[in-house]
Formats: structure tokens, C-alpha cells, sequence
């Protein structure tokens, strides 16, 4: 059975729910623990009762060296400090798990990860790491580093070496800027193949992880997840989806299904009377003139990045 964890506050239970409609419907044989970074979550989705999932509540988790940097960082930092803690949340709450993977809970799943887990295991490393795989005109390398924070797998024997560095040096430093070599809890990675060689594997198969920066350089049918990063819920009509330019086929395909998901998500949430938060402010009125002309000239709205969609 593979065991997951993911994290996310009252603000993201929507991308929360719909990920965990995505693995209901690909995965078999699975836990999903849901670290909950505010107890209205871990209220809203006690009273849901979700199939294969596990709550782990982080007022009651939240080590002296979380607590002692809490304060100096904004939630989405903060989050990401914890990001190498929930994998020792699941290790710590169920000695009998053996090999956990955190997920961003803006995944939506594909298709089975059975082949991500077989490749790692073929590998006989402990750690598994993902590409970011940049199509070309998108490369952030140098800012972002390589490899994503989206899907670590740590085996609880001879992974945890490389989690507990990771979770050092996010208590270190953690921020939304560059600061020699470091941003947030990602670029830490960027080392990890030299640091941890005999432990860590990257993920080969990179067709497999798709996002935004690099859905022009594979096609979505090949993918096993994907990153819906910086989609953001601005009314119940509206989406805003992001800077990137997207393939017409991947909006018809992927981010129509997920949006649908989305309101399914809402529709849950809204039927135990909770009041959902809308994620990002509507563009100002410049921005919706230019999107109305924008669907008047449909050739032009193919070269143009498209940020906004209705549902």
C-alpha cells in the first residue's frame, strides 16, 4: 500500500478535495495523510470523512523549531518549511509505514504512479525526486533549481538521512526570494545527486510529471500527473490559470476535467455549509478589456497567453 501526504489550509481545500477525487479514481491500495495547517480544515474534512485519507492536525504537531520560525514567515513559506516535516509526521504517527511521498496538493492525477514507483525501486535507492523539465523558453533553472518540490518520495530505512537535512535546512532558511543559491525549500535539492548520490534517484521518465512549464515540450497523454501551479479560484465562474501559454488540447483535456473536479470540490464544501475563499482578486478592468478582445481575434488568442478561463 503507498502512502501519501500532502498539506494545504483553509484557502486550498478545493485543489485538496479535487486531488483526492483524482487518486479515488487511479489509484488503488493507497493512504492519503492530509497534513492540516489550520484546524478549520481538520474540521471541514473530519465532518467529509473522506475515503483512504488520514488527518494529522498541526496544532498538536508543531515541533519548538517550527513554532520558533513561524512568525518571521508568510503562510506560503511556511508551508513550505513544512513540506520535509509531513513525511516525519506520517513515519512518526504509523510505525508500520515504510516508504511515504509527499505531494503538492495542486496535483491532480492521470493515471496510476504504480510506474514512478517501479522505477524507483528498480533503481534500489531510498529517495525519489522529479525534474522540473523545462520546456526551453520556460527554463528557470539557475532561479528555481532542477527538480521540483511536487512528488519526493523517503523510505523510512536510509531515507530519512536525506529528509532530516532538508528539514534542517528549511528551518535554516525558508523564503519566497533568491538569496545565494537558495530559494524556499526547492533549490535545497538542486544537490542532492552530488550530496546523496547512493540515496537519491531522479525520476527518468519525465513525459510522466507535466506543468505549466513544460506542457509545450510533452504531450499530456503521456502524463501521470499534473501540476495545475498557480491556478487560482477567482469567483465560481472564473479561473485564473496562470502565466504560461497552454496547448488549446491540454485546456480541452486536462484543465477542463480539473475545473470540473473543482466544482465538485466547491459543491462538497458548500453542502456542510462552509464558506470556501475565493483564491485570487478578479483582474482589474483593463485586463477584462483586453481578454473580451482577445476572444474577438482568435487568431491572435492563439499567440497570446491565455490567463484567465471561465469554468
Amino acid at each position: 500500500m503507498e502512502q501519501f501526504v500532502t498539506l494545504f489550509n483553509k484557502l486550498f481545500l478545493p485543489q485538496g478535495l479535487t486531488l483526492h477525487m483524482s487518486m479515488e479514481r487511479h489509484i488503488r491500495n493507497y493512504v492519503l495523510w492530509i497534513l492540516c495547517v489550520d484546524d478549520e480544515t481538520h474540521n471541514v474534512l473530519l465532518k467529509l470523512s473522506l475515503p483512504n485519507v488520514k488527518l494529522l492536525k498541526l496544532s498538536s504537531l508543531e515541533t519548538k523549531e517550527l513554532i520558533s520560525v513561524k512568525s518571521q514567515r508568510t503562510i506560503a513559506e511556511y508551508c513550505w518549511t513544512l513540506a520535509p516535516f509531513a513525511p516525519r509526521f506520517v513515519f512518526e504517527a504509523d510505525e508500520s509505514v515504510n516508504r511515504v511521498t509527499y505531494i503538492d496538493s495542486d496535483l491532480w492525477f492521470l493515471k496510476s504512479p504504480i510506474p514512478i514507483f517501479n522505477e524507483l525501486e528498480i533503481s534500489k535507492k531510498k529517495v525519489l525526486i522529479t525534474d522540473h523539465a523545462y520546456s526551453p523558453e520556460y527554463d528557470q533553472s539557475s532561479e528555481f533549481g532542477q527538480f521540483c518540490v511536487q512528488f519526493i518520495t523517503f523510505s523510512r530505512l536510509n531515507g530519512e538521512v536525506v529528509r532530516k537535512w532538508w528539514e534542517e535546512r528549511c528551518i535554516e532558511w525558508c523564503f519566497s526570494y533568491l538569496d545565494n543559491g537558495r530559494f524556499g525549500d526547492q533549490k535545497y535539492l538542486s544537490d542532492w545527486p552530488e550530496r546523496f548520490g547512493s540515496l537519491v534517484h531522479i525520476l527518468q521518465d519525465k513525459e510522466t510529471t507535466l506543468a505549466p512549464w513544460n506542457a509545450n515540450r510533452f504531450p499530456y497523454a503521456n502524463a501521470i500527473f499534473y501540476h495545475f501551479h498557480d491556478l487560482r479560484i477567482l469567483s465560481k465562474k472564473k479561473l485564473h490559470i496562470g502565466a504560461y501559454s497552454l496547448p488549446m488540447v491540454l485546456k480541452k483535456y486536462v484543465y477542463r476535467p480539473y475545473s470540473k473536479d473543482l466544482k465538485c470540490a466547491i459543491n462538497m464544501l458548500e453542502s456542510i455549509q462552509f464558506r470556501w475563499l475565493v483564491q485570487a482578486v478578479k483582474p482589474n478592468i483593463l485586463r477584462r478589456i483586453y481578454y473580451k478582445l482577445r476572444r474577438l481575434y482568435r487568431v491572435v488568442g492563439l499567440l497570446i497567453p491565455s490567463h484567465y478561463m471561465k469554468w
